[in-house]
């Protein structure tokens, strides 16, 4: 019961482009972001209090967003956005009257 009602959500990756399909289809870079933020929990121990770990998890993603945004890219948007404009180019127009096929 629950996958069938899931089933929309579970396949949408596979409405992008192979590329996008390839590394989205594994929880591979969530799962070294978790192991990161463990390590370096692991450092320091004990926070004090909430603010500290917020801190601290905010110093990590804030890194992280820079290593991807500068480093080497994830993803090459410009497939994407084409995927995007080429799809919308094959739907017909929320303003266009629908055609009647009958004779």
């Amino acid at each position: 019961m629950y996958l069938e009602a899931g089933i929309d959500d579970a396949m949408a990756v596979m409405a992008l482009p192979e590329p996008y399909r390839r590394r989205l289809r594994s929880t591979n870079g969530l799962e070294r972001l978790n192991r990161e933020v463990r390590r370096r929990e692991r450092v320091i121990g004990i926070f004090p209090n909430i603010d500290s770990a917020t801190r601290l998890l905010g110093a990590l993603l804030m890194e992280q967003d820079e290593k991807w945004t500068t480093g080497r890219l994830y993803f090459r948007m410009e497939a994407y956005w084409e995927h995007k404009r080429s799809e919308s180019d094959n739907e017909p127009s929320q303003t266009e009257p629908k055609r009647s096929t009958a004779a």
